[in-house]
């Protein structure tokens, strides 16, 4: 599919994704939100994705925000600004759950919407210097429909400090709190990157989806409700053709057929 502002290109089993908005800093508008949504369920619907990796063209990673689309927004109704936020949610919804890694490959900043971006990644690897930050309350409006996801990563605490705030901090400080998971120079940024694809390459697919699926499953539950929840969850997967396949492999000392590591 041909996308206006994304880039994308497809190496074996990963799938590399590029904002392509470096004039402005790769801020969101209305096509942009809907390009980014239609890769999501494209990308919900094929199976021979095992990771994807995000990025962005330019400077920075992502701005958040147009400030074209941003003026609109002044001249919107109440309905027609909860319509537009529903769109955007649906595209943090979409990214969140795909059903394999999505790393986020960040650099030179990542704002608003663009640290929104960074709470659904499921590894973040960080340039050294990079800044963060959830500075909606400085335009007097709020992290809305990206606060379920970055309020998970990093904690209440952490969100009632940037969220009142709006405070920027640097990659170093959102490592600290849970945004980010690994701070490198620029020149180590790929390699960060593919250290990590390998890792994900060589872990059953099938396997890595039903992880990726319980974790807010489990933070969700209490008491007998995980116990029984992830009693089922192992049972189905060691029955599977793909924990067949990996038990097998571990106690026949050889590689599993799902491994493309190096």
């Amino acid at each position: 599919m041909a996308y206006q502002f994304l880039l994308t290109r497809r190496d074996g089993p990963v799938e590399y994704l590029t904002l392509n908005r470096p004039e402005v800093r790769n801020a969101f508008n209305q096509i942009m939100i809907g390009e980014l949504t239609a890769w999501a369920d494209a990308m919900h619907a094929d199976a021979s994705v095992r990771v994807a990796v995000m990025c962005g063209a330019g400077q920075v990673f992502s701005a958040g925000g147009d400030l074209s689309w941003m003026a609109q927004m002044i001249a919107y109704t109440r309905e027609e600004n909860r319509r537009d936020a529903e769109v955007l949610a649906r595209l943090y919804h979409r990214l969140n759950t795909l059903p394999f890694p999505l790393v986020g490959k960040v650099h030179g900043a990542a704002l608003g919407g663009g640290s929104g971006l960074a709470a659904v990644c499921d590894v973040v690897v960080a340039e050294r210097g990079c800044l963060f930050g959830f500075t909606e309350v400085k335009l007097g409006i709020l992290p809305g429909v990206i606060s379920p996801y970055v309020v998970a990563k990093i904690g209440q605490s952490a969100a009632r400090e940037f969220f009142l705030t709006g405070a920027r901090f640097l990659a170093e400080r959102a490592r600290e709190i849970g945004l980010v998971h690994q701070v490198v120079d620029a020149a180590e940024m790929d390699a960060a990157v593919g250290a990590y694809i390998n890792e994900f390459l060589s872990a059953g697919p099938a396997a890595i989806a039903a992880s990726k699926a319980i974790i807010p499953r489990v933070a969700d539950a209490t008491g007998d409700a995980i116990t029984a929840m992830t009693a089922e969850a192992i049972a189905d997967l060691r029955v599977s053709p793909e924990g067949q396949e990996g038990l097998r492999a571990f106690l026949e000392k050889r590689r599993a057929s799902w491994r493309q590591d190096a």
